[in-house]
């Protein structure tokens, strides 16, 4: 039969192991930048009001977004977003790209996603 004192090295590194798992996954869940989630926060609360309402469903929505899009599949959203509004046939290629239009339904099905469990 396994002592009290045999157990305890063995849910000391279950413990190691299981904290290691949840911080990865926070890690993972909160790679968009401060600067990036502030962006966001403030366009949006530009699109819904600026009260203290729109903060909390505003935030709530970024966090949605980031656990469904990874980092840098919004940055290339949103950079083909910002860039198909260029005239000319600079502003083509971002609106014609076949990854520019993945990457900007990916983003439009996560705030879908973030409009109803936020708003």
């Amino acid at each position: 039969m396994i002592s009290a004192l045999q157990l305890r090295p063995i849910v000391a590194a279950w413990a190691v192991l299981a904290a290691t798992a949840v911080s990865v996954r926070a890690d993972e869940a909160n790679d968009y930048p401060t600067a990036a989630r502030a962006e966001y926060v403030y366009g949006c609360m530009k699109a819904n009001g600026e009260s203290r309402q729109s903060i909390e469903q505003c935030s709530c929505s970024i966090d949605v977004v980031a656990s469904i899009v990874p980092y840098e599949r919004y940055v290339t959203a949103e950079t083909a977003l910002s860039m198909s509004q260029v005239r000319g046939n600079l502003g083509v290629q971002f609106r014609t790209s076949e990854q520019a239009n993945t990457a900007v339904n990916d983003l439009r099905r996560a705030q879908a996603e973030a409009e109803v469990r936020c708003f």
